[in-house]
């Protein structure tokens, strides 16, 4: 049974279900447009995977000028913001559109206009813990030919997609060992990668919600949508609940939350297009956050 269907872009209550059941976003962009005129759309956007192709490397995510347009328009109709596991000032100059909310870290930092800018602070204090498990995570991996250590401020990315399929297990064994001689941090893992964080109840999903506060939106009056790929993303679309649009990217039989898929970033560009245009119409104009 599917969570929503494409006449209803909104949905009551959630359930789990895999990708490839879940109705196409682009088939029910004119419904969503319907529910936008009556509340205030805000866009959340995941950035790897998402706006961009997944990459052996990391910094070779280059955002295509097309795709660049496409938010840039839709930040002209209503606010949008990018969430994503890089470091703030990297996804920021990545994206490289003014007007936007940033957060980065997973929403462990977050900027925006109005000179807006907020770490979340308990976080803090668990900073030399990520410096030493950097350290040991390190030599553990050293051995392991195409594992990848990728520090950032509030987090720590071990890549192993570039690792031989047999010795995967050896890099989970590796970051396993470490949270164990270093108290304070939690694992968590998306595609081909484990992420060291500290362990609090903080991520993508919070992140959403804290926004949303500072855009002075309620459930009530506010109409989240939140596109990403990756399982730091369920996070986000559980914290949609009832009242909001979860649209992950990809295919396949991996249970989600969300409530609606598109394929490739390829498609999400098409429904940034789209979306915008429905919002310039005078008909379905959107309200705009205060």
């Amino acid at each position: 049974m599917r969570c929503m269907s494409t006449t209803s872009p909104v949905a009551a209550a959630r359930c789990a279900a895999r990708i490839s059941d879940l109705p196409c976003a682009l088939d029910a962009i004119g419904a969503m447009g319907i529910a936008a005129a009556a509340r205030a759309l805000v866009v959340f956007l995941d950035y790897d995977g998402t706006l961009t192709p997944i990459v052996s490397q990391p910094e070779d995510a280059i955002l295509a000028p097309e795709m660049r347009t496409a938010v840039e328009n839709l930040a002209t109709r209503c606010p949008v913001a990018i969430v994503s596991g890089r470091d703030l000032k990297d996804v920021q100059a990545r994206v490289g559109v003014a007007g936007l909310y940033y957060a980065g870290s997973h929403g462990f930092e977050i900027a925006g206009p109005a000179h807006l800018l907020a770490e979340y602070e308990p976080a803090q204090a668990y900073l030399p813990a990520l410096d030493a498990a950097e350290s040991t995570l390190e030599h553990l991996l050293g051995t392991i030919p195409g594992a990848r250590v990728e520090r950032k401020r509030f987090s720590i990315a071990v890549h192993y997609r570039n690792v031989e399929a047999g010795r995967a297990g050896a890099v989970e064994d590796s970051v396993d060992r470490t949270l164990e001689r270093h108290a304070g941090l939690r694992k968590g893992r998306g595609k081909r990668v484990f992420e060291l964080q500290p362990a609090v109840d903080w991520n993508k999903g919070r992140a959403l919600a804290w926004l949303l506060e500072q855009l002075q939106l309620e459930h009530s009056t506010a109409l989240p949508l939140y596109i990403g790929d990756d399982l730091t993303d369920e996070d986000a679309f559980r914290a949609l609940e009832a009242g909001g649009i979860g649209i992950v990217v990809g295919h396949g039989d991996r249970t989600t939350a969300a409530h609606y898929r598109l394929r490739d970033p390829e498609q999400v560009q098409r429904f940034l297009q789209r979306l915008a245009e429905l919002l310039a119409a005078p008909a379905r104009r959107s309200p705009r956050a205060r």
